[in-house]
């Protein structure tokens, strides 16, 4: 029969695991404020989002505003404006999105089709675009000849995409919060 015998903690096992746990406390504390410098500051995130209030603008204007930096337009389309980007064949398109997957839900759930919001850059070499220029009313970019229609796709020129729709939502019948 093997004879077992356990032996008791010393006074130096409890000293071996109370240095080690000191010394693994200590280098949390050292390296936390490393980490936590890499967060974003309180200017980075105040630009993360923003709400805009739309309205005083009439159908058929547009506003720019700017959010991270980049221009954004927020668009009040007419009637005509909004049957223009509907009646366009996809399949024609360069980019095919349809005007109603570049929309979102307004607060009682019907897709806000009145409004149109695109970060104004063009996607060809990141020029800003001209409002209601160009020969589909849309977006027309001076540089380099790019043209958009009503719903920021592109239909002649350079630019290989669609303007870019940012994440948006509506939070009330007058307010677009962007971001």
């Amino acid at each position: 029969m093997a004879d077992i015998h356990a032996e008791e903690p010393t006074r130096r096992d409890f000293l071996y695991v109370a240095s080690g746990s000191f010394v693994a406390v200590g280098a949390a504390f050292a390296v936390w404020p490393l980490i936590d410098q890499m967060n974003p500051d309180a200017s980075v995130l105040a630009l993360a989002s923003i709400e805009v209030d739309i309205s005083s603008v009439p159908v058929g204007q547009e506003i720019t505003v700017k959010w991270r930096g980049k221009p954004v337009f927020i668009r009040h389309r007419s009637e005509e404006e909004i049957a223009a980007a509907e009646a366009v064949d996809v399949s024609t398109l360069r980019d095919p999105q349809t005007d109603d997957a570049r929309l979102v839900d307004n607060p009682e759930g019907k897709l806000a089709k009145d409004w149109l919001v695109v970060i104004g850059i063009c996607t060809h070499l990141g020029c800003v675009p001209l409002a209601y220029k160009g020969e589909y009313d849309g977006y027309f970019c001076p540089c380099h000849g790019s043209v958009y229609d009503t719903s920021g796709r592109i239909r002649k020129g350079p630019a290989p995409l669609n303007l870019e729709v940012p994440p948006y939502k509506f939070v009330s019948d007058t307010k677009v919060q962007i971001g």
